[in-house]
């Protein structure tokens, strides 16, 4: 009798479902956050709110989604992305619903705010549980389909506000959007493991892809704060995402006012040329995810790679930004602004990417931190370009502190080395 020889087991595929829970979320959150855009018009026209008011209301997300962001990620490094995810997404959920019960300027500022405190932990969850269930030649991919379904989720909104204003008013709109995430939310809890050696379809040669999970999973409370308040690259991956999420969020806070008051469309041609900056954008973050691994062999360095795709970036998105003003034509002009989108998403991959190869097993607090950074940016911006532009009475100021925000983007990478672990780094770093 000849012995009989055993087939290598083939790894199964559970962890591409984690990919598929983060892109529809990300797509949801974008939903969530892009609609009160398309809805501003109107909701100054029935609340009585100046654009300061409401640029006030635009920017209370923005602070509350910054400050909750730390905690949101912390939570998931000691709880794990399954109970954290679950709980946030319903409490979010909850709130932009709410946003259609208001009834004057301080409550749906209240209602914002509270929104963002739910919405600041869902990305530095979903980037822990790509730390623990991806290996890691697959996690800036994942970054790039998660942050392209997310723009993508965004690009579609306005189309998708208008149309469903033609069946009901603003106010049952944001009840049903904030139906969408509660089925989500059960669906995850029901599926998700954090670690996936408790998942029943993941088998031993899946496992074997996902060295080092048991290590990223849960439990880790104990954050290295001194080692990250420590860490050069960590303040500039703070300081690079700060000044792309100033010029990031103009397009789902300003732009629907610009178009139909600085170009004077009307709101059905404004919302249809407001899909471009975040189409374009999530062109960008799949375009960066898949050509980082390239470009990282072609240079021999991951390192080196992630800075001259970051520097093409936002030279990029520098050129392109003052390229639209000089255009008259809206068509075009909406054209450049998403091609400037395009290269400042660009920079996304390479950025989460650095926090799950820095952060390691702290990847939810790190993540958590620059985007809580980044968010500091995006509650400046919609202040700060509504003060511009009531100040000179024109948009194009507001339009050249963006293209300066690229500039101090860029000359952050110079300093940013985005691989190596933070558990490995002395002080110096």
């Amino acid at each position: 009798m000849t012995p009989a020889t055993s087939t290598p087991q083939k790894p199964t595929r559970a962890r591409h479902w984690v990919i598929v829970f983060a892109i529809t979320l990300s797509i949801i959150t974008y939903i969530d956050r892009v609609c009160i855009s398309q809805a501003a018009p109107l909701m100054r026209k029935d609340l009585g709110l100046s654009a300061m008011q409401m640029g006030g209301v635009f920017a209370a997300f923005a602070w509350a989604y910054a400050l909750f962001e730390i905690p949101g990620g912390w939570l998931g490094d000691w709880l794990g992305p399954r109970r954290v995810l679950m709980r946030i997404v319903i409490w979010w959920s909850f709130f932009t619903a709410a946003t259609g019960w208001v009834w004057n300027y301080v409550s749906l500022w209240v209602m914002r705010f509270l929104f963002g405190a739910g919405e600041a932990g869902c990305f530095p969850n979903l980037t822990k549980a790509f730390t623990t269930w991806l290996p890691q030649h697959e996690r800036v991919r994942a970054q790039g389909i998660m942050w392209m379904s997310a723009r993508w989720g965004g690009a579609f909104t306005p189309v998708l506000v208008v149309w469903v204003f033609q069946f009901m008013s603003w106010r049952r709109a944001f009840e049903m959007f904030g139906a969408i995430g509660v089925v989500w939310a059960v669906c995850f809890f029901r599926w998700y493991r954090d670690n996936p050696r408790d998942h029943k379809s993941v088998n031993q040669a899946e496992l074997a892809l996902l060295q080092g999970a048991e290590h990223t999973a849960s439990g880790h409370g104990d954050v290295p704060w001194g080692k990250l308040l420590g860490s050069l690259t960590v303040w500039m991956l703070w300081w690079q995402y700060f000044w792309v999420s100033y010029t990031w969020f103009f397009f789902i806070s300003w732009l629907p006012t610009y178009l139909q008051e600085g170009r004077g469309l009307t709101p059905e041609y404004a919302a249809k040329l407001a899909i471009f900056p975040l189409f374009f954008g999530g062109l960008g973050c799949i375009f960066s995810g898949f050509l980082n691994p390239y470009v990282a062999r072609w240079m021999g360095s991951v390192a080196k790679a992630r800075r001259l795709i970051a520097f093409l970036g936002t030279a990029g998105a520098f050129l392109m930004v003052l390229l639209h003003i000089q255009i008259r034509n809206p068509l075009w002009a909406m054209l450049a602004l998403g091609m400037a989108s395009f290269f400042n998403d660009v920079l996304m991959p390479g950025s989460w990417g650095a926090c799950m190869d820095v952060g390691g097993k702290y990847a939810g607090t790190l993540s958590g931190s620059m985007n809580m950074m980044g968010n500091f940016g995006s509650a400046v911006s919609p202040l700060a370009l509504g003060y511009l532009m009531q100040l000179a009475g024109d948009w194009q100021p507001g339009f050249y502190s963006m293209a300066c925000a690229y500039v101090l983007a860029g000359v952050s990478w110079l300093f940013i080395d985005p691989v190596t672990p933070l558990e490995e780094r002395g002080r110096k770093h």
